[in-house]
């Protein structure tokens, strides 16, 4: 792809991936601006008295402090992000973000009240980093949005533009992106994904970049204590109630502070002893109630998700494919149906454990992604194999 004259709106969280996905681009030859995402309440720190949109860190602004709290998009964060953009001589915006990502908290806390287990990371990428952002880059008349995403896009023979999985299939981040619109794919950028992370690495101390060896986050930007249930309480009190700990047979075995603190799929914690290893089989937000059972009872066939999102020409006939129905699970031989105007229904060549409802549902022929969904329900009780 030829670079010259093109402009690239870069997200830049001021870790690893992002940055060296900056300095790609700006080698390949990219008109690259870099934004960093303001979505929480700290202030960004200003940039020798420019208002936040210095290309270069000031003259006093030493290298990024190294074993600063990890996370994502925090204060310090946004520090990382715009001095590496000074060292790349690239522009540098701070956008703030943090009505539309007040949204995508008030979804995180709506599923845990409805006893699903959500998944913001997937919603930022479709609202945020591949809507608002992307809206962004038109408006300033840039031709691409680019991330730090494991994931390729590929330039099929046909002229469809694909989601192909990252290299490094302990990264591949491409289950995160299902969500992203399909008509963001040919303005859609990802520069890294042809690399494994141990490469990557190496690529930011060529570069000189002083993130290197920087922590990659590991917990929901804002829970950063992985407190879920606090901050579901904080944001509708009274919400979380105590309620009864149901086996499979209906019988109330045991108590709980509220369902919030429990996902399907869920071992350690339950506070319910039977003398084996017992599991939450699921959640009924009407009742309060928490089922437990064994691994086995977690076994399904079958699952059906809504808010579907199909990365090509949607399918007329059931496709064979893999699946994923969360982002670290193996992918499994699955045949997938659009079955209703807004919905896809995956059945699984063998039983998987603890579909979970909240989650995603991502679909795969060979290295390609398809598309996917939010799973709505499951079905199909399966035997242990």
């Amino acid at each position: 792809m030829n670079a010259t004259g093109k402009t690239v709106v870069v997200a830049m969280s001021g870790g690893v991936d992002s940055s060296v996905a900056a300095a790609l681009l700006k080698r390949q030859g990219y008109n690259c601006i870099g934004a960093f995402m303001r979505l929480g309440h700290d202030p960004i720190p200003p940039a020798g008295g420019t208002g936040g949109n210095s290309a270069c860190p000031p003259e006093n602004t030493a290298a990024p402090r190294q074993g600063h709290p990890q996370g994502c998009c925090s204060t310090h964060d946004a520090a990382d992000a715009r001095y590496v953009a000074g060292l790349l001589g690239i522009p540098f915006y701070a956008l703030n973000f943090q009505n539309d990502f007040n949204g995508i908290i008030d979804y995180f806390v709506r599923e845990y009240n409805r006893g699903r287990t959500p998944n913001p990371c997937v919603r930022c990428n479709e609202y945020l980093k591949f809507g608002k952002l992307a809206r962004y880059a038109r408006a300033i008349g840039a031709d691409y949005v680019a991330t730090g995403h494991y994931a390729r896009i590929h330039h099929a023979a046909d002229g469809q533009v694909q989601i192909w999985r990252g290299v490094d299939p302990a990264k591949d981040q491409s289950y995160v992106l299902f969500g992203v619109p399909a008509d963001e794919l040919p303005r859609m950028l990802l520069p890294i994904g042809d690399y494994p992370k141990s490469r990557v690495r190496e690529l930011a101390r060529e570069f000189g970049l002083p993130v290197h060896d920087k922590p990659d986050s590991q917990e929901i930007c804002f829970v950063p204590d992985n407190d879920y249930a606090r901050l579901v309480r904080k944001q509708t009190p009274g919400a979380i109630r105590p309620g009864e700990v149901i086996d499979a047979a209906g019988r109330v075995i045991g108590s709980h502070g509220g369902h919030q603190h429990f996902t399907v799929g869920q071992r350690k914690g339950v506070g319910v002893a039977l003398g084996y290893p017992i599991y939450v089989t699921a959640i009924d937000p009407q009742t309060n109630t928490v089922r437990v059972g064994p691994r086995e009872s977690l076994l399904r066939r079958r699952l059906v998700a809504r808010e579907v999102n199909w990365l090509g020409r949607p399918p007329t006939e059931p496709v064979s494919c893999t699946a994923k129905i969360r982002y670290n699970s193996p992918p499994t031989p699955a045949i997938a149906r659009l079955t209703g105007a807004d919905e896809l229904t995956v059945e699984f060549e063998r039983s998987v454990a603890a579909i979970t409802p909240g989650q995603a549902v991502a679909c795969y022929d060979g290295e390609r992604l398809l598309g996917g969904g939010w799973i709505d329900c499951v079905d199909g009780a399966g035997e242990e194999e």
